[in-house]
């Protein structure tokens, strides 16, 4: 390995690490508050960590496998299944950031008539929309086999074969990108925008709002630059831009969630009750230690 190697390996490993505990934590805070678990953008908060989750654990250790031994980890079917996975994740993640600043965008501009445009019923059927669009996508790859392992990124994702195939490829890059990524991007766009006439004062939400839409231009591969027959893309940029797309896993848990007042403080539950627990066990078992010091004093 060379030594760029061994630094993107290191950067993989590091990405799956925080991103593995990030997720997780916010995974703890849903389930012990009630209160997250009430409000209607946990869940897609929930269905954002879900994908995020599983993307750690299944497309990034095969990316690092792909980067160390510089082929295709494992056989063709784990290989098509992680592929498949990584577009309907991607896809499904991204819009679950769309819908999160479409909630955003009802609770700040219309905050009085919130609960009756946003409810639990509503959620529901976006993130029925959600999945079935994000499923589509791959379903259509791997009917026509573009999926397997590619050089470029070290990683199992869609990839054409086939230069008889190239122009259908093609077009159906073109339309993925566009109703994926381009879509996700004009709804952040135009929700924040609206937000931030409301909200301009408030340079906080300002920033936390600018995050947002940032984390999701990392997503952008530079696969449509790759289909040009033109431009030549080392493998080194296309690793690193798969690195950069695996830096949304990392930084989603704390822009949607991590970094808001009510995770802050049920995290802060957990750890009060955790130390707790642990100071009464270790107050019993020092009380428990004088009683028999006591006893035998007596004998």
């Amino acid at each position: 390995m060379s030594i760029w190697e061994v630094i993107l390996a290191f950067v993989v490993v590091v990405l799956m690490l925080v991103a593995l505990l990030a997720n997780v934590l916010v995974l703890m805070c849903f389930l012990y508050s009630a209160d997250i678990r009430k409000q209607v953008p946990g869940l897609f908060i929930l269905n954002l960590t879900f994908c995020n989750l599983l993307m750690t654990v299944s497309n990034m250790p095969l990316t690092l496998a792909g980067i160390i031994y510089k082929s295709q980890p494992g056989g063709d079917q784990i290989c098509h299944i992680v592929g498949f996975l990584e577009t309907f994740l991607t896809t499904n993640s991204m819009l679950s950031m769309a819908a999160l600043s479409i909630d955003r965008w009802i609770a700040v501009v219309f905050p009085l008539s919130y609960h009756s445009k946003m409810r639990y019923r509503d959620a529901a059927l976006i993130l029925s929309y959600t999945w079935l669009h994000s499923v589509s996508f791959p379903i259509v790859a791997a009917s026509l086999s573009w999926v397997g392992f590619h050089h470029l990124y070290a990683s199992c994702t869609l990839y054409n074969k086939r230069p008889e195939d190239r122009t259908q490829f093609v077009i159906f890059t073109g339309v993925f990108h566009t109703l994926s990524f381009l879509l996700s991007l004009i709804v952040l766009c135009f929700t924040y925008l609206k937000v931030l006439k409301v909200a301009r004062f408030h340079c906080k939400r300002i920033d936390v709002i600018t995050m947002q839409t940032l984390v999701l231009l990392v997503d952008i591969h530079p696969r449509l630059v790759e289909l040009s027959s033109v431009v030549h893309i080392n493998s080194h940029w296309g690793i690193i831009s798969k690195c950069l797309a695996y830096s949304k896993v990392v930084s989603d848990p704390f822009v949607y969630s991590l970094l808001r007042h009510q995770y802050r403080k049920t995290w802060k539950d957990i750890i009060n009750k955790i130390l707790k627990r642990s100071s009464i066990n270790s107050s019993a078992l020092t009380s428990e230690s004088h009683n028999r010091n006591i006893l035998q004093l007596n004998e």
